[in-house]
């Protein structure tokens, strides 16, 4: 089973404005002349973290990490004005063009892999090669399986999550949850990003991993992934007929590694399944004893083997 590349330290990083008030966090780290890659975080809103350089060997890989709008290390943070999908595609062009790269690799799971084939959808003349985990489509049914159908495999995680909301309003918890992270009132606020925080970090792993939340840091980031994905939930999805299974013929020459945990209970197999069975091209990867986590070891070694086959394309 493949590990983890060793811990390193980037060796340039740097803010990019955007669209006015969002400032872009970047960094790159790896071989200054090597193969560009993106890592592209889930969420929306989870923001990236030292240990994502490590699905990559240095030697080879240019590795390039960035924080999408409201989260991480860019600001403002948890900034929800002109935060949507096409923003996000816009950005990411942008830092192509700012870091001077002509093409490049994607790698994304969960949220990351809405938005690399959302971004290879409108730009794949620049995708050298695309590895997606953990399969969202941002489409209802993916939606109502966070939001209610996951009690049926985390009863305990959901009776926590829908605890601090009236019964009455458990019709409808996105509703209910917007209300309370929009709120003016910081403790409700908090007090919401907390528990939705919570709830999914709850459901990530394919062995339960039950969180708490004690520092500023973690509060931040709890914030920020609560409030940008509920907006993203409530804003930004895609109708059936704008589905992204119907634009695969712009990208499905695109080399592709798909890697699916059989027991993600964040992002269900279903949707890889029927990503795949429109895009048979692409290498499809279950992965039978693995969750939604990156981390997840079963699943941390096939993506590092995805990352480490990319050294043998004729590019």
């Amino acid at each position: 089973m493949l590990d983890l590349f060793p811990p390193i330290t980037p060796y340039s990083s740097g803010y990019m404005p955007v669209d006015d008030p969002h400032e872009i966090y970047w960094e790159q780290s790896g071989n200054p002349d090597g193969e560009p890659v993106l890592f592209i975080h889930g969420g929306p809103g989870a923001g990236c973290s030292p240990v994502h350089r490590q699905f990559f060997d240095p030697d080879f890989y240019r590795i390039i990490l960035f924080d999408q709008r409201g989260c991480g290390r860019s600001s403002p943070h948890a900034c929800l004005q002109d935060n949507t999908t096409e923003a996000l595609i816009r950005d990411i062009k942008q830092l192509r063009e700012h870091l001077n790269i002509e093409k490049w690799h994607l790698f994304g799971g969960s949220w990351g892999s809405t938005l690399a084939l959302s971004y290879a959808a409108k730009h794949a003349a620049v995708c050298l090669s695309m590895t997606l985990r953990g399969i969202f489509l941002m489409e209802q049914d993916g939606i109502d399986w966070l939001l209610y159908e996951n009690k049926n495999v985390f009863p305990e995680a959901w009776e926590q999550f829908t605890g601090i909301i009236p019964e009455e309003e458990r019709g409808d918890l996105l509703t209910a949850y917007h209300k309370r992270l929009m709120s003016d009132d910081k403790k409700i606020q908090l007090e919401a990003a907390m528990s939705w925080s919570l709830y999914e970090s709850a459901c990530a792993s394919l062995i339960p991993n039950y969180e708490i939340i004690t520092t500023d840091e973690q509060r931040d980031r709890a914030l920020a992934i609560s409030i940008i994905e509920c907006h993203f939930f409530a804003t930004q999805l895609i109708d059936k007929k704008d589905s992204l299974l119907n634009k695969i013929d712009h990208f499905r020459h695109i080399p592709t590694t798909i890697i699916q945990g059989r027991y993600d209970m964040i992002c269900p197999i279903i949707s890889a399944h029927r990503l795949h069975s429109v895009w048979p091209e692409a290498d499809y990867i279950v992965v039978p004893d693995g969750g939604h986590s990156a981390l997840d070891p079963t699943i941390r070694s096939r993506l590092i083997e995805a990352t480490e086959n990319i050294k043998s394309f004729n590019q």
